[in-house]
């Protein structure tokens, strides 16, 4: 199945009911980048860079349900990364039950709920390498 062997993750799209306070929220707690949308989007919204991908925030009327679904975002210092969502008055949760070698990680929540998991080294990588999960 060749044809359909997917290269790369383009981006990831989350629901939120207020654009702005996503924006603000995206951009200063998670320090994220924002692109400029294309003109032909005529649908409230925002990108968001993240290396080679992007997350596309939907406006929408209502909230999505809770749910445990996420996307994740791997970070040079995670626990530094904590601190600063700490110290914006986010929620912090450590997730240790599920162990994956050589990684620390917590999640966090947007405004509208959306789960978000931040990952790093725990220290036992080599400096700068992220685990390969399957290679």
């Amino acid at each position: 199945m060749d044809e359909c062997a997917a290269e790369a993750l383009d981006h990831a799209a989350v629901a939120v009911t207020d654009v702005d306070r996503a924006k603000a929220f995206y951009s200063r707690v998670l320090g994220l980048r924002e692109l400029r949308r294309p003109d032909t989007f005529d649908f409230p919204g925002a990108w968001f860079k993240i290396g080679d991908s992007t997350i596309h925030l939907l406006g929408r009327p209502q909230r999505d349900a809770d749910s445990p679904r996420h996307f994740c975002l791997w970070v040079r210092d995670v626990e530094a990364a904590a601190r600063h969502v700490a110290s914006c008055g986010c929620r912090v949760e450590w997730h240790a039950k599920h162990k994956i070698p050589g990684v620390d990680r917590f999640f966090t929540w947007d405004p509208d709920g959306n789960r978000i998991e931040v990952q790093g080294s725990d220290g036992t990588l080599p400096d700068g390498q992220r685990p390969l999960w399957n290679d």
